[in-house]
């Protein structure tokens, strides 16, 4: 009797440890886009549930991946320490409706890190612009931003937590730049910059095809692909062009600097070296999302007419 009480008191104290430990993990949600565009291009879950099984790796974390757009319950941003958004944006952007911008202001006064990756920077000018300055230092402006298919050369990084371990790499993708940045830079943080070639100014961009002059008047300067911020309210936040490919995901650097950025806005160290992770071809092809042929770029809406005189 005296060896099942011990047992008993054993199991308890074991359980209470985990419970304590699991409290103490920084919760991390992935937020994946519903699917878009043609195979292997968007592949919001599947490039969520990678980073979740990579960050599954890491010491104190537990990230959950929510699907379709957004939680089927705001209760699941309860004691959360850090969101990613990466889906589709513009008019269409999940997290631009009234109700959830207003709790996602909420979250950030609280000092909950927020990232938008790919296509989830993008968002209409006005509140919801305002919002992702806010909440992430800038955003992809219609018309004023571009986003041309290039190899940017990432040769050099800033002294900084996300950069760590970071290597030079290069890879194609639909890299987005002239973001639309807030006007006080005070936090901001400059991370994946490199210079277009004129060819690359001069387009075609992806929609509308472009060129645009204020773009190719701006040639031999460099541009920010990544970016990462200090906000006011003690909170964090970053913005990530790439991601249109999702075998982008398998290459060693582009997978890093977005793994180091989540454990920054969520306040948790990042190693000297960065977030060690490995990604098998089989974990490419997991969970990509059922898709016929490719589809056109959703384009944005035209806007209303002028009324008549």
């Amino acid at each position: 009797m005296k060896m099942f009480r011990t047992t008993i008191l054993s199991t308890l104290l074991l359980v209470g440890l985990a419970t304590a430990a699991d409290a103490a993990d920084k919760k991390i949600l992935l937020i994946a886009g519903r699917p878009s565009h043609g195979p292997g291009d968007h592949e919001f879950h599947a490039g969520c549930q990678l980073l979740k099984k990579c960050l599954d790796k890491v010491p104190g974390i537990r990230a959950e991946v929510h699907n379709m757009g957004w939680p089927k319950d705001d209760a699941a941003f309860a004691g959360a320490d850090a969101v990613l958004i990466y889906a589709d944006g513009g008019g269409g952007h999940p997290a631009i409706k009234p109700e959830r911008m207003a709790l996602l202001y909420s979250l950030a006064k609280k000092g909950v890190g927020i990232g938008c990756a790919h296509y989830g920077v993008e968002v209409p000018k006005g509140d919801p612009g305002k919002a992702l300055q806010d909440w992430i230092g800038g955003y992809y402006e219609n018309s004023f931003s571009v986003n041309p298919m290039w190899s940017p050369e990432y040769k050099s990084f800033p002294e900084h937590a996300v950069t760590r371990g970071v290597k030079p790499f290069s890879v194609v993708d639909e890299w987005y730049f002239n973001m639309r940045f807030r006007e006080d830079t005070k936090g901001l943080t400059h991370i994946l910059v490199a210079t277009p070639s004129d060819q690359v100014r001069n387009g075609p961009y992806v929609y509308p095809k472009g060129p645009y002059p204020h773009i190719q008047e701006a040639k031999g300067r460099a541009e920010t692909m990544m970016w990462t911020l200090e906000r006011a309210d003690g909170g964090r936040g970053f913005g990530f062009t790439g991601g249109h490919k999702h075998l982008n995901w398998g290459n060693d650097n582009f997978r890093k600097v977005v793994l180091n950025s989540l454990l920054w806005i969520a306040k948790i160290e990042v190693p000297a070296g960065g977030v060690e992770s490995s990604v098998s071809p089989d974990d490419l092809k997991a969970n990509l999302d059922p898709k016929g042929g490719p589809k056109p770029a959703p384009k944005p809406a035209a806007p209303a007419p002028a009324p008549k005189p």
